[in-house]
């Protein structure tokens, strides 16, 4: 949820040769990455040494690492963009913290996007800040997990228009400043689009950090944005089955806190849609799916709170009644509902610029990958089905009880969220077969999930949450 992978590789400017090329530092060798070529979109990568190339990325190699094509084919996308569904006429709304008050690398996110859609043959993003919440002299500037956020929704929904409500920088350092963002972005964000999602700005931190009523402010945003027909997606967490801090900006920078196993707000909240992790594997050379397990240890950070797919029951809500008869839930709300990929080690492709002409590429990982990425399909939704489907949790979980379970969502049967604080292992859940608290129904097939939405959402489906 809290974290884009960024290293310090660099890359040269791309050249406008048959290829578009990037460079990646692996190591002690320089790795050009072929991301399409115009006549087929091959996806390539060849080596040469260059002892002076950089510090180790964090995916671990680019036989890990995923282009946007390949994502888009891997989750059943692209499809849907060939025959014109690609999020045109559609807005998605992103929480993000105001820059340079932060205490991170920042870039120029118009830099950033010109170069992905070049080195991702997109069209050029459709792109808007809003700084009516934190009037910034910069509003261009960006952290990690802004970019991340902005070339996943992007990557999925290229059609869409992306709009950065951004936040105050302190909004994050504790829970009242938090959760007043979160409030506020929400309200905000209901006015200006058809979705809204949730990585890093806007999270609340674990249910216990939170007070009654702010968790029912919080809900009373929600519900306005259901009753305008405004989906809200939101990042499960990075640290499995344990709750990020309440001082959110930890999950950001880093720094100790009191490890309870909980679930996180808004994601908990029943009128979200709570987005897990997973580890995807898929062909570096078609992007055909392969498998997925659920992403946790070894593939995350032990003693971080950047360790694995949030998920587990509520303390605080009742079980919705789209969750009724779910094995092993009891009387409380469930998260997450769905999932993608969210590991570090096999995480979408970031372009990041560096300012000099130059740019570099890093992996991502956590949930703040999922979140932007259902978002983004719930856009091409949005747009398959000519109006706003608003709260899709409720017909998601009549798809996935339905017989096209197996057919809209790769189930994710393998993996847990147990996170280790040496000396102390929290023993999480497991993935299993349907349904389960670590990744959810599973990742989408969104050929045939987008059109089904469009069938199984009910406008109604809010009443009484």
């Amino acid at each position: 949820m809290l974290k884009s992978r960024v290293g310090a590789r660099r890359g040269t400017a791309p050249q406008r040769k048959q290829r578009v090329m990037g460079a990646i530092a692996l190591g002690g060798v320089i790795v050009t990455a072929g991301w399409y070529s115009p006549a087929g979109r091959t996806i390539a990568a060849s080596a040469s040494s260059d002892p002076s190339a950089g510090s180790t990325p964090d995916c671990s190699s680019l036989t890990t690492c995923y282009t946007p094509h390949q994502l888009e084919v891997a989750y059943g996308i692209l499809p849907l963009l060939d025959h014109g569904t690609n999020g045109h006429g559609e807005t998605v709304a992103l929480p993000e913290l105001a820059e340079p008050q932060f205490p991170l690398p920042v870039s120029d996110i118009r830099q950033d996007l010109a170069q992905f859609d070049e080195l991702s043959h997109l069209p050029a993003a459709q792109l808007r800040t809003v700084t009516s919440l934190a009037p910034s002299a910069s509003p261009w500037l960006a952290n990690g997990e802004e970019v991340l956020d902005t070339e996943m929704v992007h990557a999925v929904a290229p059609g869409a228009v992306i709009v950065e409500v951004l936040v105050n920088a302190t909004s994050l350092n504790n829970p009242a400043n938090a959760v007043a963002a979160a409030v506020a972005a929400v309200r905000l964000g209901t006015s200006l689009g058809g979705v809204i999602s949730i990585s890093a700005a806007g999270q609340t931190g674990g249910e216990h950090c939170d007070t009654h009523a702010e968790v029912a402010a919080l809900h009373k945003a929600l519900q306005v944005a259901a009753d305008n027909h405004v989906t809200v997606v939101a990042a499960s967490g990075d640290i499995g089955a344990v709750g990020e801090p309440c001082q959110v900006v930890k999950g950001l920078t880093g720094g100790t806190f009191r490890p309870v196993k909980e679930v996180n707000l808004p994601a908990s909240d029943p009128l979200v849609l709570g987005a897990g992790g997973t580890s995807l594997t898929a062909s570096h050379i078609t992007g055909a799916y392969i498998s997925e397990s659920a992403w946790g240890l070894p593939f995350g950070d032990p003693g971080s709170q950047f360790q694995a797919s949030g998920g587990g029951l509520s303390r605080v809500f009742s079980r919705p009644s789209y969750q009724d008869d779910l094995p092993g839930i009891g009387e409380y709300r469930a998260v997450p509902d769905v999932a993608s990929d969210a590991s570090p080690h096999a995480g979408m492709a970031v372009v990041t610029s560096t300012g000099d002409g130059k740019y570099r590429i890093t992996g991502s990982g956590g949930t703040s990958a999922s979140a932007p990425l259902w978002a983004g399909l719930v856009a091409l939704a949005d747009q398959y089905a000519g109006h706003h489907l608003g709260f899709v949790n409720a017909g998601i979980y009549r798809i996935g009880r339905s017989a096209l379970y197996q057919k809209a969502f790769h189930d994710v049967t393998t993996g847990n969220n147990t996170v280790s604080f040496p000396p102390k292992t929290i023993t999480g859940y497991r993935a299993a077969p349907g349904w389960d608290p670590v990744t959810g129904w599973g990742s989408p097939d969104a050929a045939v999930l987008v059109p089904l939405l469009a069938r199984y959402v009910h406008a109604d489906d809010a009443t009484g949450l």
